[in-house]
């Protein structure tokens, strides 16, 4: 039980989710808590340890998961490969049914905690961001912000404490889901925090979607642009520069990326201290002009292509006039017996002395028949963290003018295979 217990948590550890100090291996849905503060359990995990050991981990406020098993799927047979998958497709139904009913939780307690909420005036951080509300409210001494989706849907609330902590509600949607500030003119501005958005907007007049952190640009963007693609996008960078892969910038290109938008990020500067990452730390700096000429200057971040370009075709994609095939053949270095398995040399030659043909084409042709034998029992896995497994497939091609016995040559080291 141990063993299966500390695989799990390594896997947890590998995929950069902090494990819980205890895990149960019960088949129940556990949560924990991701972030080390008190009332997050936004982790999740089910562990059955009976049978070959499986399990399931995740984070409902990134909507992340990743699975686990104690026996490579390479070592199962069908029959394990079969249940197992049956086992993990019902652990995340489990899943699935545990977020939906907290999800909904979470958004009843969002609307009448937002229904009582009054607006907010002056709240010790917005005085000390120097930014004003834009429709934030107060809960007592806490400002409250709501997360919405591209209908309008209000999902849950982010409050922020008068010293800058900031809390999610337990259970609530954030993945696709924002905070907007005014209404689009042409152009959107995605960020991530509310004061960063705040400051944007004040400097720009552009409307803002708050994204609230770096891992749901992408989401928030790709819905936005869903809903209003014919609106210019502007990704506007939190400058990570003291953080390992500065995922504020990458992740904000990555968002750019994905929906043909244009990137910026704050500059501060020769002398910029280890604390200024976001327009926000821009705007107290330097000001709201300096905000302004940033986002104006934002760059285009072209969309990755789905294959990359042919060779030949120009940066536009077009492609230039066709020219006729060359006629003459290169020189071809001759098939070498040697590198035939010593169990076909002799086969091999025999054919290609006897059909009076190049022993590469029977040689191409018998090493893909028996690679057909392999068959199923080894596989290829595409992604590291999943169990998607594939037989791969050898396709081999003979090529030559009319007539100089590629079909014949193929044929006959295709009949061993033809028998069985």
């Amino acid at each position: 039980m141990h063993s299966v217990i500390d695989g799990f948590s390594t896997a947890m550890e590998a995929a950069g989710l902090p494990p819980p100090p205890t895990i149960e291996a019960d088949g129940s849905l556990h949560r924990f808590s991701t972030s080390g503060k008190r009332g997050d359990d936004s982790g999740w995990y089910v562990l059955h340890p009976d049978g070959i050991a499986a399990g399931v981990f995740g984070c409902w406020r990134n909507g992340w998961s990743q699975t686990w098993s104690s026996k490579p799927d390479t070592a199962m047979t069908q029959a394990e490969r079969d249940a197992h998958r049956q086992r993990i497709n019902a652990m995340k139904a489990q899943r699935d049914a545990e977020q939906a009913q907290r999800q909904q939780q979470a958004r009843q307690t969002a609307a009448a905690l937002w229904q009582a909420a009054a607006p907010a005036m002056q709240h010790e951080y917005l005085a000390r961001k120097g930014i004003q509300p834009h429709g934030a409210r107060c809960d007592g001494q806490r400002l409250v912000i709501p997360l919405r989706d591209v209908d309008g849907k209000l999902h849950s609330l982010q409050t922020i404490a008068p010293d800058g902590d900031k809390r999610f509600m337990p259970g609530g949607r954030v993945v696709g889901c924002y905070h907007s500030m005014g209404k689009p003119q042409g152009v959107l501005v995605v960020c991530e925090g509310f004061a960063t958005g705040a400051s944007i907007h004040e400097a720009t007049g552009h409307a803002v979607a708050v994204a609230f952190n770096a891992g749901n640009l992408l989401p928030v963007a790709q819905a936005l642009h869903g809903k209003y693609p014919a609106l210019r996008i502007i990704v506007a960078a939190d400058d990570d520069w003291r953080t390992d892969g500065n995922p504020g910038l990458t992740k904000a290109t990555e968002a750019a990326q994905a929906v043909g938008g244009d990137l910026s990020k704050p500059d501060f500067g020769a002398q910029r201290s280890t604390a200024e990452t976001d327009f926000n730390d821009m705007h107290q700096r330097a000001g709201l002009d300096a905000v302004k000429a940033c986002i104006d200057a934002a760059v285009p971040v072209a969309r990755a292509p789905a294959f990359p370009p042919l060779e030949g075709a120009d940066d536009s994609g077009a492609w230039p006039d066709p020219v006729p095939l060359p006629d003459a053949l290169p020189p071809v270095a001759p098939f070498d017996p040697e590198l035939l398995p010593q169990a076909l040399r002799g086969w091999i030659v025999d054919i290609a002395e006897r059909m009076q043909c190049p022993p590469d084409f029977p040689a191409v042709g018998v090493i893909t028949a028996l690679s057909s034998l392999i068959g199923a029992r080894a596989v290829v896995a595409p992604k590291q963290h999943d169990d998607w497994r594939v037989a791969p497939n050898l396709w081999a091609l003979v090529v030559g003018r009319p007539g100089v016995m590629k079909s014949p040559a193929l044929g006959e080291v295709l009949k061993p295979l033809h028998r069985l």
